[in-house]
This record gives structure tokens, sequence and C-alpha cells, in this order.
């Protein structure tokens, strides 16, 4: 059904007459009686019948009206569920315990006025799609792994180089350390069943083991985080990597201890991807807040992947 020819026949029935409703819509009265006669062709009825008074509805004009009305609603809607600014925020985060979600929270604390629909998707390539088709408006990423350069209406920024730290059980070997050096933690066995290969942070591990002779053991099916602690605490041959910006809670019995990692601290690179085209006016706001409230980088020596672009360093 043709949404102009409804528009006119909503109009012709509120003012009366084909020559106010012309008036009301900025066109001609020839062009209202055209989509009006093209209207009662398609549904096969008359709408009005013609009156000294003016247009008046006939009982299937009156029949129809309430459902043309409410055609011209859906259709306001729709144009405002993805008019610039009316529709939420879509970003993606890593998972929902991570730095990404709590710079999200903290965005959300500072502008709550913006909608947001904050979720996960799992791998770069399944993100990459979305932010291409609209599905979603940014990510948070390690940027790409080595061999897969973003795509040229891609842009990227990075927000954040996370310190890792040491999370050990209360009777492993370093528990009682205020910190580790990278050299230490050779030979000891770090166990991260999260890490898939072929992933963005799957390239960052592999990475770290080469360059520093780690031994990370991604055996085993990845319960989550709390069967992940369960097994660090009860385990004492075993550790794991934490982000230092991971929120998580465990029960007070499991003693974990969370120790920072020196000489170099390795850091993960987050980084916010979005579409260069994008005009959504919050995904503006997103990236000055980011920008402006950096979380505490790491003092010292660092470390992170070759393949991590120079050029994408933290914005101030």
């Amino acid at each position: 059904m043709d949404l102009e020819a409804v528009r006119t026949f909503a109009a012709v029935a509120d003012t009366g007459r084909f020559q106010e409703a012309a008036a009301e819509l900025s066109i001609t009265q020839q062009a209202v009686s055209r989509r009006i006669s093209v209207l009662e062709k398609n549904l096969g009825v008359r709408l009005f019948t013609r009156t000294p008074r003016g247009a008046e509805l006939t009982i299937d004009g009156q029949a129809l009206l309430p459902h043309a009305r409410e055609l011209l609603r859906v259709a306001e809607r729709a144009v405002a569920s993805v008019h610039a600014g009316r529709r939420p925020l879509r970003v993606d985060v890593i998972a929902s315990r991570g730095a990404q979600a709590g710079m999200m929270r903290g965005f959300h604390g500072a502008h709550p006025e913006i909608e947001l629909d904050v979720l996960m998707l799992f791998e770069i390539e399944t993100a990459v799609a979305a932010i291409r088709s609209g599905a979603i408006d940014a990510s948070f990423r390690a940027v790409t792994a080595p061999g897969r350069p973003l795509p040229e209406d891609i842009e990227s920024a990075r927000v954040l180089d996370e310190p890792l730290q040491l999370l050990t059980g209360p009777g492993h070997a370093l528990a009682g350390a205020r910190s580790v050096t990278l050299a230490q933690l050779a030979g000891h066995r770090i166990w991260m069943p999260g890490i898939v290969p072929g992933t963005e942070w799957g390239a960052y591990y592999d990475d770290l083991v080469a360059e520093f002779g780690l031994t990370i053991e991604a055996t085993g099916p990845n319960f989550g985080s709390d069967a992940l602690l369960d097994t660090i605490a009860d385990t004492p041959a075993l550790a794991t990597f934490m982000g230092e910006h991971t929120r998580l809670i465990w029960p007070a019995g499991h003693g974990l201890r969370r120790i920072p990692v020196t000489d170099p601290t390795p850091v993960y690179p987050h980084s916010l991807i979005w579409r260069r085209d994008n005009p959504h006016p919050a995904l503006i706001a997103l990236r000055d807040y980011l920008g402006s409230t950096r979380p505490h980088q790491a003092d010292g020596k660092t470390w992170k992947p070759a393949w991590t672009k120079d050029s994408d360093v933290p914005r101030t």
C-alpha cells in the first residue's frame, strides 16, 4: 500500500476537503484527487462521497481510517528508530566482567541519557561484519591478528593498554610474591582454557609464549570464570593470567592472589573499532569519553605483540 496515498487519505478525512488536504500536504488538489483515486482502485472500494459540504467518508472509508492512522504511526516509529541519535548505540564487548564492559559502565554513568545495547560477539570477523552491515556501531578488540588487517572502511583507536596479572591459589609457589617477572614464570604452568586458536587474544598469548618461553595450557573445556577460579584455588601447580581491570568475585575460602607481572609488564591492547561513516552522535560521545577518561596505564617497561600497530596508540 502506498504510504503517501494513505497519508493523503487521512488528511482528506481530517479536513473534509480535497483543497484543504492539498494545502496541508503542500501538493496540488489534482495530486490529492489522483492519490485517492489510485488508492480506491487498489482497494476496490470508494472511500469518499463528494457533497456540497466537502468530502465525506463512506462506510468503507470509515472502516479504513483507524487502520490508516495506525499504519502512519508505525511508519513514524520506524523512521524514528533509525534516526540519528534516536536508536540505541550498539556496542560489542568480549566479556561482561572485563575491562571493556567496565569502560562501557563508566560511559553509561557519565551519559545516562544515551540508550545502550551492549552485546557479546565472539570472533573479530563476526564483529567486523556486524559493524560493516550496521548491525552494531562499535566493538572492543585487540585490533586484529597477524595477517588479517582491518578493512579500509573500519577505523580503530587504542583506548587502553591493560596490564596482565598472575592469579594463583594459596598453595602456589609464587603466592607470597608481591610481584613476579616474566622470567620467573618460565617453567610454571599457566592454565587458560578460554584461549581459542585463530582469535586475536589467541594470537596475543602465542606471541607471549614465543617471546618469553612460558607454558600456557588451554586444555579442557571452558566452563567459565567460576570453574576456572575453583580450579586455580584447589591446584597449587596451576596459575592463570587476568587483566588488571577484570572484575571477579570468589569465595573468601579460595585465598586467591592477584600478583602484578613486571620486567616487562605484558599489556593487552584494547581498541575500539567502528565504521568510518557511522553518523550516530552517541558514537562520537563514546570515543570522546574513552579518550578523556583513559584508565591508568602500566608504569615502566611494557610488552605487547609486534603486530600491534605502533600508530594505534592510546588516545589522550
